[in-house]
């Protein structure tokens, strides 16, 4: 920290060293609007600091004083834009987005296949735990309140909304709906149906990952004719941009049934297109809408440019890649570095029939991980967790270069935890020092590699071995790892889509005495089980991210999800350290606050072995058929296609268009 000048009070010297940081993220932001948002902030800190010294002690604030609230967002106005710890990048004047072509030709057909693991669909009706709807359905079909533009870290633009209202005290948050919103059926939106898309969002057998944000709420009022206001229970920005992010329907969508009971209803929404046709469970296909309300608005204007939009569900990755050579689909995201290096390759690249490319992004990137169940008895000793960790051999799986290993929660960003826990950080760790590991407090994750010397690999499986026997599991006369009751240790690996790809785990895991066994199931199957927990290990991809979002932290981490059915807390983590740093995230009022809560956490998931880290990529590799206008300017935040998250938006869905229908140069 900064020291105090001569004479100087001490909230000063606090002051500047916030605005250090401040500016320090500022500067990697790459905003000039950045810097003098910060600027602005530290004034705010100024002007309130002398009475948070004089009312409360740094270490611990008076129960009864109102605390002093720095907000790091736009209140007390009506906006165009809200932006969380800078200022946004665009005016309320401005006409589109950079990363668009404004006069981009609508036309043709975009052929996508199914970006994730669905293999089917069985019903329209995204939001619920029963059963699979179709990806399009979330990124085509429902507008939200707001969108998230993508070359901004956190900046929320009207959309549904023409203007949004914080109160100062983070209070409340108010919409003010568009004048020209309207549903497909051409029913002007109300906050009628904005209230009603709230109210049956918070309904039962609604996945949680719409539902558990919105418990934040204390209840929607509609002000007037198109004004509505959400009173707030839990003061946070988080609450504010999951309300903005909120997807809006028609309350006579599925004729006032609970959503619960809305499968096949043909959606009445207010996005860019309709369903034209479809052909269960394979087949979906959609039909620009010649009335979109929103197609000259700012926000969306060189959005949305294919007129008919066809998607095809197949078996499994294997079977989509060779349909995408054969001209099925236009767009293949890859997840396999060994495929992407081995099968995108051949004669259509070499002629530009296909073009292979790495698309590079700026997000952040959470876990990709083999979690591990904790529910069942065998994970529960750290030991044991550690020791299955030592047994994946990263750099053998990586020996193609494409990847770089997962040494965090928050990988590819400041929010990392790094060498020591700062002095901020030991102060939010430290209540809980007797439930975590000791490592915890000393230097930060690191995972171990098995490339430094020749016998790296076997001196990991030799510690490994070691870790299991003070666990109380040693190897029996016939090979196998059993306890002191004689059960043998044996894991089932669930795997919905590449089979065969951990063979070196399994051989590694058969030294330690363990019995690995992949069940290869399809993604139906696959879902049911991860619904109800029902599994030893599994790998899962957690979403892409531009800021910390608690409400998805808590979703995968939180200790009452941990028993929700459904939800996304896959290893059954239940721990007071977790929740209390979610919680502080969720609080923080500074950048520095935010920073030093993450890297906390970081700490805390990374040393208790919950999962093995996996790997992270800064790019997306991609081949697509060139068939495609692209803008001049790239996203900065984005996936290829698929909302991995708010922060994550389609880009070359959403802005990219067909060529041959170019009559005139990009615009820029």
């Amino acid at each position: 920290m900064t020291a105090a000048r001569p004479n100087q009070p001490p909230f000063l010297a606090l002051i500047v060293c916030r605005a250090e940081r401040f500016l320090l993220f500022a500067q990697q932001m790459g905003t000039a609007a950045a810097k003098l948002f910060a600027v602005a902030v530290v004034l705010q800190w100024s002007l309130g600091g002398a009475a948070l010294a004089a009312n409360a002690s740094p270490s611990k604030p008076s129960e009864n004083a109102a605390p002093a609230l720095v907000v790091p967002i736009q209140t007390g106005v009506w906006t165009h834009a809200l932006s969380a710890y800078q200022p946004p990048k665009y005016p309320a004047n401005f006409t589109h987005f950079e990363y668009v072509n404004p006069s981009a030709p609508k036309g043709g057909k975009l052929r996508l296949a199914n970006p994730d693991r669905r293999s089917s669909f069985d019903k329209l009706n995204p939001f619920t735990i029963k059963g699979v709807a179709p990806a399009a359905m979330e990124i085509f079909v429902f507008e939200r309140l707001g969108t998230f533009a993508m070359d901004e870290p956190k900046s929320m633009y009207g959309l549904l909304a023409e203007s949004m209202f914080v109160a100062p005290d983070l209070s409340s948050i108010s919409f003010r709906i568009h004048p020209l919103a309207r549903f497909s059926n051409g029913d002007p939106v109300l906050p009628d149906d904005v209230i009603d898309s709230f109210n049956r969002l918070k309904g039962k057998l609604v996945l949680p990952t719409y539902g558990s944000p919105l418990l934040g709420v204390e209840r929607a009022v509609s002000v007037d004719t198109k004004t509505v206001r959400f009173d707030l229970k839990e003061r946070s920005i988080d609450i504010i941009f999951t309300l903005g992010d909120m997807p809006i329907f028609s309350r006579k969508w599925g004729a006032g049934k609970p959503l619960s009971e809305v499968v096949t209803d043909q959606p009445i929404a207010s996005g860019p297109y309709i369903i034209s046709s479809m052909k269960m469970p394979s087949r979906f296909e959609l039909q620009l809408n010649p009335k979109y309300w929103a197609k000259d608005l700012p926000a969306r204007r060189g959005h949305f440019n294919f007129e008919q939009i066809v998607y095809r569900m197949y078996k499994d990755r294997d079977v989509g890649r060779e349909a995408f050579k054969a001209g099925e689909f236009d767009i293949l995201r890859e997840l396999s570095a060994r495929s992407y290096a081995r099968q995108h390759t051949g004669p259509k690249w070499d002629s530009g029939q296909i073009i292979k490319s790495r698309l590079g992004v700026d997000t952040g990137a959470m876990l990709q991980a083999i979690n591990l169940n904790l529910r069942l008895p065998r994970f529960q000793d750290v030991r044991v967790r550690e020791a299955i960790s030592l047994a994946w051999d990263f750099e053998n799986y990586n020996r193609l270069g494409t990847f770089v290993r997962a040494n965090s929660m928050f990988n590819n960003t400041p929010f990392a935890a790094e060498g020591l826990p700062s002095a901020a950080e030991l102060a939010l760790l430290e209540p809980f020092r007797a439930s975590l590991p000791k490592e915890v407090f000393g230097t930060a994750f690191r995972a171990p590699r098995n490339d430094t010397h020749p016998n790296a690999l076997r001196e990991n499986l030799k510690r490994a071995a070691k870790l299991l026997s003070e666990a109380g599991w040693n190897i029996a006369a016939d090979g196998k790892l059993r306890n002191a009751k004689g059960e043998a240790f044996s894991i089932e690996f669930l795997e919905p889509s590449s089979p065969g790809r951990f063979v070196e785990f399994e051989r590694n895991l058969k030294i330690l005495g363990i019995e690995f066994k992949e069940r290869l199931v399809d993604f139906a199957l696959f879902r049911k089980r991860l619904e109800v927990f029902d599994y030893d290990m599994i790998i899962i991809v957690e979403g892409k991210f531009t800021l910390p979002n608690p409400s998805n932290l808590r979703q995968s981490y939180g200790s009452k999800e941990a028993d929700q059915k459904a939800s996304f807390n896959y290893r059954g983590v239940k721990s007071r350290a977790v929740d209390a740093l979610i919680e502080r995230i969720k609080a923080a009022t500074t950048m520095d606050e935010l920073t030093d809560a993450s890297r906390a956490l970081d700490r805390v998931v990374m040393w208790n072995h919950w999962q093995i880290p996996m790997l992270f990529t800064r790019s997306e590799p991609t081949s697509y058929w060139n068939k495609f206008g692209i803008p001049n300017v790239k996203a900065r935040f984005f996936s290829v296609d698929t909302l991995l998250d708010v922060h994550s938006l389609p880009w070359p869905l959403w802005t990219w268009w067909d060529k041959s229908l170019d009559t005139q140069p990009i615009a820029k």
